[in-house]
Order: structure tokens, then sequence, then C-alpha cells
């Protein structure tokens, strides 16, 4: 999976133990209703962090984690985490609507390219559900 945004926030790597070390990224999507996602990044790869900077445009290939907890009252809890495992330095915004996509489709026709059907019959049975 992958997260596509600029860079909002960059947190200082923390050392959680002695053999565990953790660093914070959030990430604002950019689409009609922009989420601000964190995303953690651990061990080796708190590195990875240090060539970016707020505001910048990124792309993070990301895995979504679970863990089940049982409190000492015997209730079980779920708790979920994202984590960083690759990130990617993108091009603006700006440069990336003019520049020419592999995915985009070519453009339909005008309506008038296209000729009216000669042998249609309204009487003719049409077994269409639509």
């Amino acid at each position: 999976m992958e997260v596509i945004g600029k860079i909002k926030v960059i947190n200082p790597t923390q050392e959680v133990s002695a053999s565990f070390k953790k660093r914070e990224l959030v990430v604002t999507t950019e689409e009609q209703y922009p989420q601000h996602i964190l995303i953690e990044f651990t061990q080796a790869r708190v590195d990875d962090l240090n060539n970016y900077q707020v505001g910048e445009p990124v792309k993070v290939s990301i895995n979504l984690r679970g863990r089940e907890w049982v409190n000492p009252q015997g209730e079980t809890k779920y708790f979920n985490s994202i984590q960083g495992w690759r990130i990617e330095k993108m091009a603006p915004a700006s440069s990336q609507t003019s520049a020419p996509s592999a995915n985009m489709m070519p453009p339909m026709p005008a309506a008038d390219a296209f000729e009216p059907a000669t042998n249609f019959n309204e009487e003719e049975h049409d077994d269409l559900p639509f």
C-alpha cells in the first residue's frame, strides 16, 4: 500500500528501549478531504527520513499492523498502526498535472462522429434488463 501527499511533520527519533527505536512522520494527502496520516518508521528505517523536509511531496510505502491486547480486567482491545518501509520524493503537484499520464484514456470522439443506427426497429423484443 502507498500514501501520497506532503510531509506535515517529521518527529525526532524516539528510543523506546535499548533495542527499539522509532520515528513518526505525518503525511497530508491531497484530496477533496485531506487526511493527516501518521506513519511510523522503526529500527534502521528511522534514518530514511533524514533527507526529507516538511512540505516535500512524497510517496510512502506502508504496511498496516494490528495487535490484540488483553487488559488486567480481561477485556480484549485491538490497536492498529501504519508502518512505513520506504519513502520516495515526488515531483511537485504542478508539474505532475502538466505531464501526460500513461493511465489516461484518449478523449472520446465528438458525438457527431458516430453515425445513427439505420437498422433500429422499436417493435423488436429487447431482452436487456435495463
